[in-house]
């Protein structure tokens, strides 16, 4: 295969808005800043990931602003330059910095599409997945009243998603579940709980075992495993680990533990799509089956996981919703859209959409190229 010489990375800074407020216990979303990275090999071919960071440390420690330092500062410096044989490199070429996981995956991700696109092939191949549809979720922000609950989940079966995932919190949780469920009595529904509970909530979360959920997702800390073993002990609805899991190893104590029996995997999350899928290949290994949350990502990052979506043990619908269903206006092309609540995995190379520049204009802040390094820190030779 032919390798990637790092001429230069662009790092294209954005303000998105969504149609409508998204809520969770964090807070909520209206727009967000997104740095998207393009990678630009010696023979002019671009690859392109993005920051899937918010703009606030909420969700984990990283911002934006962040991100984009950590970039430019360690790990532009490391790369540019370097002949990349296979982006399955870049994950031990990037270790010298500790965390920081969504920077890492932004120029990452990035990275594999350049390699696929320069290799005429998609990343779906180079993962080695074989799912030509990925079946789609909707993930549904907290609510005013549990009526107006009842009427989103509806108009989105009505569309046709495979997975209903309402975000809860304390005081705005059995109510709402309680009411989606006498009115879908059979859909498959989960909670997100973005580490809103405590082991002192056990025996108010065991009332959800009653709705017959698919999963709780991170009810307790975001660094927790140990707590919520014994969570998954006491409940019979299975615990579904996110924030906990920023690598391979951690998701191996997690499951050696008894702390969950399901993993949400996100690419920014666990540093990129190499991480993403040895975790992938352990928890099919072990049995535990896995899906693609999202972070609210434009069209690139979305690509992305479509991607990532495609090797087998990803057999739950994840957050891939369609742009349209967040953006006023994606920035890529062809629009990801859904027939009938799946996405087709489209064939082209690399990620298998374009970067539509017109639409891209229209959010662009500033673009910065970089073609030297400079930085005053020591950066680790290969």
């Amino acid at each position: 295969m032919q390798s990637v010489h790092i001429k230069e990375v662009i790092l294209h800074h954005t303000t998105v808005s969504l149609i409508a407020p998204f809520t969770t216990s964090f807070g909520t979303m209206v727009d967000k800043d997104v740095c998207l990275v393009e990678v630009v090999d010696e023979s002019g071919v671009s690859g392109w990931g993005e920051t899937v960071t918010s703009n606030e440390p909420y969700y984990n420690e990283e911002t934006t602003a962040t991100a984009v330092y950590i970039l430019k500062e360690f790990l532009i410096p490391r790369l540019l330059k370097q002949e990349i044989s296979h982006p399955n490199v870049v994950h031990d070429m990037l270790s010298f910095v500790r965390r920081n996981n969504i920077a890492k995956a932004s120029i990452e991700t990035a990275i594999w599409d350049v390699f696929a696109k320069k290799n005429d092939t998609s990343i779906a191949e180079l993962l080695g997945g074989t799912q030509t549809e990925i079946p789609v979720g909707k993930s549904i922000g907290i609510q005013d009243t549990p009526a107006l609950l009842v009427e989103k989940v509806r108009t989105f079966m009505d569309e046709g998603f495979k997975k209903i995932k309402v975000k809860i919190k304390p005081g705005a949780d059995l109510e709402y579940l309680n009411a989606v469920r006498e009115e879908f009595p059979d859909i498959p529904l989960m909670a997100d709980a973005n580490s809103a509970y405590t082991l002192n909530d056990i025996d108010h979360l065991k009332k959800l075992d009653a709705l017959n959920l698919m999963m709780i997702e991170q009810p307790l800390s975001h660094d927790d495993i140990v707590d919520h073993r014994i969570l998954q002990q006491e409940l019979t609805t299975p615990v579904c680990l996110d924030e906990s899991v920023h690598s391979l190893d951690d998701a191996r104590k997690a499951i050696e533990l008894g702390s969950c029996k399901v993993i949400n995997i996100k690419i920014g999350r666990v540093g990129g799509l190499y991480e993403s899928k040895r975790i992938h290949d352990l928890c099919l290994e072990k049995g535990i089956p896995v899906w693609c949350g999202g972070m609210l990502e434009t069209g690139i990052g979305r690509a992305h996981n479509i991607q990532l979506t495609t090797l087998k043990n990803f057999t739950i619908p994840g957050d891939t919703a369609p742009s349209a269903h967040y953006w006023k206006e994606d920035i890529v092309t062809p629009e990801i859209v859904m027939d009938h609540g799946i996405i087709h995995v489209p064939s082209g190379d690399g990620i298998g959409y374009e970067v539509d520049q017109e639409k891209l204009s229209k959010v662009l802040i500033s673009s910065e190229r970089i073609t030297e390094v400079e930085t005053t820190h020591p950066i680790p030779s290969v």
